[in-house]
């Protein structure tokens, strides 16, 4: 149910974005949980969580590439969606939106470096 500037309302499992679609926009989670999936041969991964305040789908409003990820609610979820013109809007209104979504990419990089760091580690180890 669309709820005009408030969002959009989804239910439990209900998809947000799926893997591999197009995506011109970003969301920001308004209200409840949602989980991040990847799918690889078949098999659907738990890559992150997102709780109220959280911003996702952002990497396509910088390059455009289809959605890395699904996003299915946990629970029931209000999402707002922000299209590039919107996203560059709000970030002339508030510059320090920029710097959050930054920041939160930048800790995304440094968990995905760790978990590289550990699967090489692992590949040392059997080897």
């Amino acid at each position: 149910m669309e709820t005009g500037s408030l969002g959009k309302e989804y239910e439990d499992q209900d998809v947000i974005c799926r893997q591999g679609e197009p995506g011109d926009w970003m969301y920001v989670m308004q209200s409840g949980r949602a989980v991040a999936l990847r799918e690889a041969d078949g098999t659907e991964q738990v890559v992150g969580e997102l709780a109220a305040g959280d911003v996702f789908g952002e990497m396509a409003i910088f390059d455009r590439q289809p959605r890395s990820a699904t996003v299915r609610a946990k629970g029931s979820a209000r999402v707002l969606t922000l299209d590039k013109r919107s996203f560059l809007r709000r970030v002339h209104e508030d510059p320090s939106l920029a710097f959050r979504i930054l920041q939160k990419m930048s800790l995304r990089i440094r968990g995905l470096n760790d978990e590289l760091i550990q699967l090489r580690r692992q590949l040392q180890d059997k080897a």
